[in-house]
């Protein structure tokens, strides 16, 4: 969907992904990846990283289960193998999340937004870690709902959308990866992408894309 950059008044609810769309966190991510499986070589290291880059709004275990086959050659990831590498990961994320710079104009938008319609998070980052960060950030009181991994983005899209009886038409979607743009492309919920400056863009040219969010803001 071809979103051209409509007045926040326009919107009904919007929806934020949450890293690298409402704190810059994503170099965080990255270099907790490469620490994870460095033990394997840098090689395995920069891999890894690299495609979690390509990946963005992937939930990490979808990575891990990746990382197990493709790039280390193993057996399927065991449940408890599973649990050992998001506890570390967490343990290399965690702080430093709560801790980073929103991205410029994100905490506005959310203020500004959040008095006049509900605001959802719909991100890979496990949902019972996404509460922590959200609430230690003092986000909490602004959105109606925060939803994370698990599940899909997609099924959180389509949840948030019929749990709230929200007309998808005028509910805006603000994602910084692919995967953010095919769920709302899925969902029938209008786009815009987020693209740090530097960072290569991911979206089809037609995608309404911007560096910040301080173009959002009133």
């Amino acid at each position: 969907m071809n979103t051209s950059i409509k007045p926040l008044q326009y919107w009904q609810a919007i929806i934020f992904d949450f890293d690298g769309v409402v704190v810059e966190s994503g170099d965080i991510k990255a270099q907790a990846f490469a620490e994870l499986y460095r033990d394997y070589g840098e090689a395995i290291a920069q891999a890894a990283v690299t495609y979690h880059r390509a990946n963005g709004g992937m939930s990490r275990y979808r990575k891990f289960h990746y990382f197990q086959q493709q790039l280390l050659h193993k057996p399927p990831l065991t449940l408890e193998e599973e649990q050992t590498l998001d506890r570390r990961f967490s343990q290399l994320v965690m702080e430093a999340v709560i801790a980073c710079q929103p991205v410029p104009g994100a905490d506005t938008l959310i203020r500004q937004a959040a008095a006049c319609m509900p605001l959802f998070v719909a991100s890979g980052t496990p949902e019972n870690e996404l509460h922590v960060i959200v609430e230690r950030r003092g986000l909490s009181s602004y959105f109606t709902e925060v939803r994370g991994a698990p599940a899909l983005k997609e099924t959180l899209v389509a949840d948030i959308l019929s749990t709230h009886a929200l007309a998808a038409e005028r509910v805006l979607m603000i994602g910084d990866a692919l995967v953010d743009y095919e769920s709302a492309q899925d969902n029938g919920v209008a786009f815009i992408g987020r693209v740090r400056p530097g960072d290569p863009n991911p979206f089809p040219e037609q995608v309404s894309t911007l560096p910040d969010l301080c173009q959002l803001t009133t």
